[in-house]
């Protein structure tokens, strides 16, 4: 059996997340290393640092975008499919968290697919306020900054070791959906 190895594009790039999430400031040299390849190589692909977080951050939208999707393929409202993209998004946290400090909105091409992104939540937003699944008296804003929030800090927990993927998509999702209330009042 012949085993399938990553083109060396991608074997940087798996390298660089791993690398990366590891230690923000870790160098491009430790990248190449990881990767099993020579700087002069990775600086082919990757002229330099600005390109690669360019392309780990494209590569995390779209593995954002295809566990979400995957995800909420078979949701049979909007809410289930937020508490669903909770569930696949929140385990990404190890491997993207580093990214979130980066600085990458000032890339144009970036900045309009995290632009879309957040326009699909807004639409979702709606139809789920429609459904019921939100208070349709508080602002569809308001909601997409708790969901992007309560992501981080579910991501921030993941991180922390304070608890698994698992127990913080549920908290964050319990939080969206039931706010900090406890039991009846």
């Amino acid at each position: 059996m012949t085993e399938i190895r990553p083109s060396t594009r991608d074997a940087i790039i798996e390298a660089a997340f791993a690398v990366f999430s590891e230690n923000q400031a870790a160098s491009l040299g430790d990248v190449a290393q990881r990767a099993g390849v020579g700087r002069a190589t990775l600086h082919r692909h990757f002229p330099g640092r600005a390109e690669l977080m360019r392309a780990l951050a494209k590569t995390a939208l779209a593995e954002l975008e295809a566990a979400v999707e995957q995800a909420t393929a078979h949701a049979e409202s909007y809410e289930e499919g937020f508490r669903l993209s909770l569930m696949a998004t929140v385990p990404l946290a190890n491997r993207q968290w580093f990214l979130a400090h980066e600085g990458l909105e000032a890339d144009p091409e970036i900045a309009a697919a995290y632009s879309a992104s957040l326009d699909a939540l807004r639409q979702d937003v709606e139809e789920a306020k429609k459904e019921g699944a939100f208070d349709s008296h508080v602002p569809t804003a308001w909601i997409v900054e708790a969901y992007e929030n309560l992501t981080y800090t579910a991501w921030s927990l993941v991180r922390s070791g304070e608890a698994t993927p698992k127990q913080a998509a549920e908290l964050a999702w319990r939080t969206l959906s039931q706010g900090l209330k406890g039991g009846s009042q």
